[in-house]
């Protein structure tokens, strides 16, 4: 196969490319990406190469990681001559002790050997090994403290939106080839990785995203005096009104039993979020208020 450049794309193509491999990218990230595909001589469309963005919506924060797929580092690696896949299988250390949520398969390590031509003609092995510890995305967990803080659990937690849970050691098998890439064939990888290996990263800055996002949540919450309220609406021009959640039941109750379904109904449609955060506040008072939306709609429909 040819190696694909920028300009034998057409403005479609790069069109689509932007809008689906690179949907993430702003203008001069896409214009590094497409340069970097065209350096490599890889296929975005065959997801060759992918760009991952960091801090999407931080832009003091934003920052560009450009990964190669397994079978794009192979296509580089065909290219080198000296290059030969790995004629047996990968091998495995593994401890029992350490199944568990943070390791499904009491993974230790994994170690692969690829093959690389001398200027003789004589085939040696190449090691590439990558251990569990290092690479699986595992993160600190957050949640609320009992002052309804956003702090660390001290609990840790392997990221399972990807295939870490599902397949461990094909994951992990990708990152020591690309180990033995790097380890056999410098020139053509340094600084070139596969995304296995930047899911840890992106797992920590995911992490960290959201813990700042909370930070200035609270922030926000505090300023305008709802950190202990909920904010609702009470019909009146559906004006916004911070209620302090000791006060909310009795207020909310009085408020159903003084109007008609069709105001109670409207009114628990239009405060869908005010009454979810009331009832993880405060379930009891939040399942009183609940029997009486309840009672009223029910007695308007008999």
């Amino acid at each position: 196969m040819s190696q694909i450049t920028t300009y034998d794309l057409t403005s479609s193509q790069l069109a689509v490319i932007k809008n689906t491999v690179a949907k993430d990218c702003n203008r001069d990230e896409f214009d590094l990406f497409m340069e970097t595909s065209r350096s490599f001589g890889l296929d975005p469309f065959r997801k060759q190469i992918i760009p991952l963005i960091f801090s999407k919506d931080k832009p003091d924060k934003r920052r560009m990681s450009i990964v190669v797929s397994r079978d794009g580092l192979r296509v580089i690696a065909q290219r080198c001559q000296n290059y030969r896949p790995a004629s047996e299988k990968a091998e495995w250390e593994f401890d029992e002790s350490l199944i568990g949520p943070l390791n499904p398969k009491g993974i230790v390590s994994c170690t692969v050997y690829l093959w690389q031509q001398d200027n003789r003609g004589e085939w040696f092995r190449v090691k590439g090994e990558a251990e569990w510890d290092e690479f699986a995305p595992i993160a600190d967990e957050w949640g609320e403290n009992e002052n309804g803080k956003w702090r660390p659990t001290g609990r840790k937690t392997l990221d399972a939106s990807g295939n870490w849970v599902k397949m461990p050691k094909v994951m992990l098998e990708k990152c020591a080839e690309a180990q033995a890439l790097r380890a056999g064939w410098p020139d053509q990888f340094s600084g070139v990785y596969v995304q296995e290996e930047m899911d840890r990263t992106a797992a920590i800055d995911a992490s960290a995203t959201e813990i700042v996002e909370r930070e200035h949540e609270e922030r926000r919450m505090r300023a305008i005096g709802a950190a202990s309220a909920i904010t609702v609406t009470w019909g009146d021009g559906w004006a916004l009104d911070n209620v302090p959640v000791g006060e909310f039941a009795d207020r909310a109750i009085e408020f159903i039993r003084e109007n008609d379904a069709a105001t109670v109904d409207k009114w628990q449609q239009a405060n869908r979020v005010g009454l979810q955060q009331f009832w993880a506040k405060s379930p009891g008072d939040a399942l009183e208020v609940k029997k009486e939306i309840e009672a009223k709609l029910a007695k308007a429909a008999a």
